[in-house]
């Protein structure tokens, strides 16, 4: 495979030629989420409350059936085949250092990483390292494997020191890689909401001083090891906001937004009238040049990347044909523009991916009292959406209160956090024993047979998406 390095506003090769990164984001694997995975809560939470049950080496056993099985080299190979070039590889720091032991790197999570690095490389598929949890939280939801609310990372110098050295001991180990296109420094930053409370969108005043030096001091530490490697960095709040953003400050830079819309999110009639907008081609067209990223990438002609987009896609339904053919214009707005991207995500349990587990495998089976649940109690914090009756009451009561002495507080903003506290931490952690409760008794070679639900053999590819995309590729 050819080195990848950035010379003005295109990717090239080593053989100078123009390179279009394409792909999937692997969500679910090396860092596992909750509406992906079929589990409440977040990950941490439930390795320990595993761990506290049937003890360390059960658990070992237990998680890493489910990832052996979740994405290996049959499902790099679906993907080559599909014609796809890239995969975002969206990495848990837990993988590869424990919180006991900081500084100290784990050989288990390395060597997990290599096999798909070894497979990608193989079959000839590039790859993006993505922190995607990082020390301390980089913001509150659970993609950052958070239970608290809390961003601490942004506050806590011994947090930014452990991540400095994560990326430097990659660094270390993949400087020589042609086959690793980059390396993605933080997901989805949220830099000035510590403990978690910061309104609505309109009121969010990111610390840019804080995040340009977090972004300048990454990409020096990097460089001193690995000076060729393309750096992705992505914008503030959520990977939207680049208007703070310090001027490129090095070579091999790349920038990454994060591009999901109401046409994909929604799941109502599109082109069509979606919460008070009709959307439509032009319409996404027109989102993305007003983007603040697409415009960085204009003012500073560098290249533009759409880490993330995409929406719940629902199978079969008259849903799934209005958001395939917002997918369809979304891909054919990016060839238009030369945007390089990688669509969320590649597999689930039924969720928003391309490849999903079928409704009647043994793992969907398995895990149908938790999606009761789950369904009835909405603890997937954004995901299923909703409260059960007498936290409403609850939220009234509150509201009631606060607002006498705080009229400015916004209601709508004040709702979701609420919600994820009360449901999406508390709630989900209770329910994490019923999830433990459906596979304590099984035995290991049980256990494996459960979670080969998860190999692309037994899955189910939806073919129309294929279709979109390997048109566009």
């Amino acid at each position: 495979m050819q080195r990848l390095k950035v010379i003005n506003n295109e990717i090239v090769n080593s053989l100078g030629e123009i390179i279009k990164l394409r792909g999937v984001c692997v969500g679910g694997w090396m860092n596992m989420e909750h509406f992906l995975n079929g589990y409440p809560g977040s990950e941490a939470s439930l390795r320990y409350q595993f761990q506290e049950k049937i003890g360390k080496e059960k658990t070992e056993l237990f998680f890493d059936h489910w990832l052996d099985h979740l994405f290996n080299e049959k499902d790099v190979i679906f993907l080559k085949n599909t014609g796809f070039n890239v995969i975002r590889i969206p990495l848990n720091y837990r993988h590869f250092e424990s919180d006991q032991n900081p500084f100290v790197y784990l050989e288990k999570g390395f060597e997990r990483l290599d096999q798909i690095i070894s497979a990608c490389e193989k079959h000839g598929i590039y790859v993006i390292l993505d922190l995607h949890s990082v020390q301390g939280w980089q913001n509150g939801d659970w993609h950052a494997d958070n239970s608290s609310r809390h961003a601490l990372f942004w506050t806590d110098k011994i947090s930014q020191d452990r991540y400095y050295a994560l990326w430097q001991e990659m660094a270390k180990r993949y400087r020589l890689s042609n086959t690793i296109a980059g390396y993605n420094l933080i997901n989805e930053p949220i830099s000035n909401a510590p403990y978690g409370r910061f309104g609505s969108v309109e009121e969010y005043q990111p610390n840019w001083k804080l995040l340009n030096s977090i972004y300048e001091k990454s990409v020096n530490t990097i460089r001193k090891i690995d000076p060729d490697h393309i750096i992705f960095l992505e914008g503030d709040y959520y990977s939207t906001m680049f208007d703070g953003l310090e001027p490129p400050f090095a070579d091999n830079l790349v920038y990454s937004s994060h591009n999901y819309v109401p046409a994909m999110t929604s799941g109502k009639p599109y082109p069509g009238m979606i919460d008070g907008c009709f959307w439509d081609k032009e319409k996404i067209r027109d989102q993305l040049i007003n983007s603040s990223g697409f415009k960085f990438s204009q003012k500073y002609n560098v290249p533009l990347w759409v880490g993330e987009f995409g929406g719940g896609i629902t199978y079969p339904s008259e849903t799934m044909y209005w958001q395939l053919n917002a997918l369809n214009d979304h891909l054919s707005i990016f060839h238009d523009y030369g945007i390089h991207w990688t669509f969320w995500a590649y597999k689930d349990i039924g969720a928003m991916s391309v490849v999903q587990t079928k409704p009647d495998s043994a793992y969907n089976k398995i895990i149908e009292p938790v999606i009761t649940a789950k369904n009835r109690l909405c603890p997937d914090f954004g995901w299923l959406s909703g409260f059960p009756r007498p936290i409403n009451q609850a939220l009234e009561t509150i509201e009631k209160e606060i607002l006498d002495v705080l009229p400015e507080l916004n209601q709508n903003a004040n709702r979701m956090f609420f919600r994820q506290a009360a449901m999406s931490t508390y709630t989900a952690d209770l329910l994490q024993e019923v999830f433990i409760n459906q596979f304590i008794q099984l035995s290991n070679e049980a256990l494996k047979e459960v979670f080969e639900s998860f190999s692309i053999d037994n899955c189910i590819v939806r073919q129309e998406e294929v279709d979109i995309f390997t048109k566009w590729l």
